[in-house]
């Protein structure tokens, strides 16, 4: 497994952001576009793509959130690869470089229809805290944050 960092003009990054679209569809169903509007990757300049065996199998983006925080975007694992440690690599990395960009810490939602992410946060040490800007009262909608 090796991870690249790149920026959303990635045609991996783009076609793994497809499939994750395409599972939060089915997963949020009604609910879909509200949360597709706060997901545009027209611009997000940091990127990270997982390869395993040159084929590009998860992603993940950080966008800032604030002078000290970034979000942590576009979390997405192919589903015959989860299980194998590449969301755990995926987020480790675009934490590293949020560190190496001066920002102190990550924060991030996913929704209660999602409950492999939010395992995967907790087992990476993020905390919830109270949902904040456009999620403030969405009862699907669950917000973390990681000190770096």
């Amino acid at each position: 497994m090796i991870t690249s960092r790149t920026d959303s003009s990635n045609t991996d990054f783009q076609d793994l952001v497809k499939l994750l679209d395409a599972d939060l569809a089915v997963r949020d169903g009604k609910d879909h576009e509200f949360y597709h509007q706060f997901n545009s990757i027209d611009a997000l300049k940091n990127c990270v793509v997982a390869y395993s065996e040159d084929a590009a199998v998860g992603c993940g983006a950080f966008k800032p959130f604030s002078d000290d925080a970034v979000e942590i975007k576009r979390m997405y694992t192919n589903e015959e690869m989860r299980g194998k440690g590449f969301a755990s690599k995926i987020l480790n990395e675009l934490e590293i470089w949020a560190k190496e960009e001066g920002f102190s810490k990550c924060v991030l939602e996913t929704g209660v229809k999602q409950p492999e992410a939010i395992a995967l946060y907790e087992k990476n040490g993020y905390y919830r805290i109270p949902n904040y800007g456009q999620y403030i009262g969405i009862d699907n909608s669950v917000c973390f944050e990681k000190l770096l």
